[in-house]
């Protein structure tokens, strides 16, 4: 996508004010029934860590962490984290949640490498939450009901917008489609990833890709993601079709998290297999931390949806390049 995509005849329905108040009621909403879908509790979160740690989400392998040096520790570095998806296993062992509990927190990052568009700025704001479950739990089928939920929540809250606001109308369908990044190659074998994506989405409405971060049969991962949080043969994407800009629309990645075997495997299989003696990872092979599914769902992201507004600066505070605000200024898009 190009730095900047102006929408045919957009137009934003609400003011910044009217946003502002908009953004807050969205937010109360959802985070209160995916708590009630998924029996989480909220808890507070760091905004940084340290490398030696190995709780930072390391995503691609390729994209650089803000850090900096802590005075009063001998400028002892420490990141800006990418995401929770490791802390928030290691805090349910922390905090003494049991089997069937779990938490979610507000998460804020710095991610200073990502390619800005419509859909994707340097910060990124998201509810991360975890789940323990039993090992035995660790399956297919526990992940599909456990995406039922977090999709449930999403359709709860698209209808109770659509009563506060009567220009949003309700487009999600009422079921999530299940697809493998595999089977989605096998139906459109000519086109890239993005492309299938693309497609899928527009014929479903509303899609889990599940699968992510193994190679497919030609070879190539579908999409990069980091070996040492997610099982790759049981994690997914909740994806949706966003007609104001004519595209799928990533809202949430989840999955059912590796267990002792999945780690090692994966970390072989990334040619990382160092990581093996960091202490988050070695208490995983070391089998010291609870079984657990968990995601990220973007704040933003879900904002701009219900919202229905065409760039994701005009639900969040960020810095975007000169040309892109004064060109969004222009068609009437206030990036904040």
């Amino acid at each position: 996508m190009e730095h900047l995509y102006i929408p045919p005849d957009y137009k934003s329905e609400l003011s910044l004010y009217d946003t502002q108040v908009a953004i807050k009621t969205v937010k109360d909403f959802f985070q209160k029934t995916l708590a009630e879908q998924l029996y989480l509790l909220r808890v507070s979160a760091p905004l940084f860590v340290t490398p030696e740690s190995g709780l930072n989400d390391n995503l691609n392998g390729v994209e650089r962490p803000v850090t900096f040096g802590i005075k009063e520790q001998n400028e002892r570095p420490a990141e800006i984290v990418h995401s929770l998806a490791k802390w928030k296993r290691y805090a349910l062992k922390q905090y003494g949640f049991h089997i069937g509990e779990g938490l979610y927190t507000d998460m804020s990052a710095i991610r200073r490498d990502e390619d800005t568009d419509n859909i994707h700025s340097i910060y990124v704001d998201q509810w991360d939450w975890e789940k323990i479950l039993l090992k035995e739990d660790r399956n297919v089928e526990y992940l599909k009901d456990t995406v039922r939920k977090v999709y449930k929540a999403l359709k709860k809250t698209e209808k109770y917008m659509s009563i506060q606001y009567d220009y949003i109308e309700e487009i999600l369908p009422k079921d999530i489609f299940f697809i493998t990044t595999q089977e989605l190659a096998d139906r459109y074998p000519d086109k890239t990833a993005k492309e299938r994506e693309d497609l899928i989405a527009q014929e479903k409405g509303a899609v889990f890709l599940m699968e992510i971060g193994d190679k497919l049969a030609d070879g190539k991962p579908h999409d990069g993601r980091a070996p040492d949080y997610d099982d790759w043969h049981l994690n997914g994407d909740i994806i949706v079709w966003y007609p104001v800009l004519g595209h799928a629309l990533e809202l949430s990645s989840m999955g059912i998290r590796v267990d002792e075997e999945a780690l090692a495997r994966q970390l072989k299989l990334a040619g990382c297999e160092e990581r093996a003696s960091l202490p988050f990872q070695k208490a995983i092979l070391e089998k010291k931390l609870p079984y657990t599914v968990g995601g990220g769902i973007g704040q933003s992201r879900i904002c701009m949806f219900y919202l229905r507004k065409a760039h994701i600066g005009e639900v969040q505070v960020s810095i975007w390049p000169d040309e892109v605000r004064e060109k969004a200024a222009r068609y009437g898009i206030n990036l904040l």
